[in-house]
């Protein structure tokens, strides 16, 4: 069997996908491309993409039309088409620069990042910080793209703005090290969570630093800060405090850990990712496929692709090569830019 590390599989996606809902939603523009939005929501794209036919026979914004389209192509992973769609709906303006115009121009950067036309991305980055000089989220997603170019130097400024700009928003700070690190400057990454340690913000809360200490390394400090913060900082607590648990291998406490969140609380798919990750670390495959097939029962789950492909190792590891290998079919359909679920479909064909 040929996989990456699958805890680790979309880590840049996680930072990445941030480009394409800076600026949330622009409402309005008729019935239909309301239907169309809700269903963008739903993650149904295809019945997103219907509405808009029709909402384009009913004479319904044209421009919006462009926009959700493009949105919906988006979700399909065809990112051309969604650059074309959001160019359109650029040409329809009307000279006069509108926050819809700033909207689509984010989503236009982030169709053409996707596609790898990281230089087109920065231009519009570029562009957008020439009318909002202090769009802290311009600088930060240029930062990507100059990332991505190999343009090190280039990026650190960005970031250094960013940072500059709010440095108490370690939400952020910690963003910055996850591109750094994926973009292999995971050392100038820590350089920054470091200072922040450092700094010593007394308002700092046990969320934040024990989410420092992980990226650190440092995952006693990290799991004992992030203990206190379990039930202030809800799901994401429960996650982090997790995963520093299995990196020091205890993955039998780590598991208790996610199963006492979803004892608790409503499902969650990431809670439910992460539990069947560390099933997998045990041997327990079964267990594991329970834990991702529960996740993708959820309803609007953001992170489908993910559980799905975790889905697959699952029955691989179990030795059921031939569901693994209908699944694989299945998901390559879904998500056809996907090129190490290529090559594991050519290793599940062969066996």
């Amino acid at each position: 069997m040929r996989h990456k590390n699958i805890g680790k599989r979309y880590t840049c996606l996680g930072v990445m996908a941030a480009i394409a809902v800076v600026l949330g939603g622009c409402g309005g523009g008729g019935e239909r491309i309301q239907s169309a939005m809700q269903m963008i929501g739903e993650l149904n794209y295809e019945g997103a993409l219907e509405q808009l036919s029709l909402a384009e026979e009913n004479g319904e914004n044209v421009r919006l039309i462009h926009r959700a389209r493009g949105i919906a192509y988006m979700g399909l992973t065809d990112y051309e088409q969604a650059a074309a769609c959001f160019e359109e709906a650029l040409a329809g303006s009307n000279g006069l620069v509108q926050n819809v115009d700033f909207d689509l121009n984010f989503y236009l950067a982030a169709a053409y990042t996707k596609s790898e036309r990281y230089g087109e991305a920065e231009d519009i980055y570029d562009a957008i910080l020439s009318l909002r000089s202090g769009n802290e989220d311009a600088y930060f997603l240029r930062g990507n793209v100059r990332l991505a170019q190999g343009n090190y130097e280039g990026a650190k400024q960005d970031f250094d703005k960013v940072i500059a700009m709010d440095a108490k928003n370690y939400d952020r700070l910690i963003e910055i090290y996850q591109v750094l690190d994926y973009y292999s400057h995971g050392e100038a990454g820590r350089e920054y969570l470091q200072a922040a340690l450092e700094a010593g913000d007394k308002n700092m809360d046990k969320y934040a630093s024990g989410r420092i200490y992980y990226y650190l390394g440092e995952y006693q400090s990290a799991y004992l800060a992030l203990e206190e913060a379990r039930e202030s900082g809800g799901v994401e607590s429960y996650l982090y405090l997790g995963k520093s648990y299995e990196a020091t291998g205890d993955y039998n406490y780590a598991a208790s850990v996610y199963n006492s969140y979803l004892e608790k609380y409503e499902g969650n798919a990431e809670i439910y990712n992460q539990l069947g990750l560390c099933e997998m670390a045990k041997g327990e495959y079964r267990n594991a496929l329970d834990a991702f097939q529960a996740g993708m029962q959820l309803q609007n789950v953001t992170m489908m692709q993910t559980l799905s492909f975790n889905e697959i190792v699952a029955y691989e590891y179990l030795g059921d090569y031939r569901q693994a290998g209908i699944l694989m079919e299945n998901y390559l359909k879904n998500y056809p830019d996907d090129a190490q679920a290529r090559r594991e479909y050519e290793f599940l064909s062969s066996r």
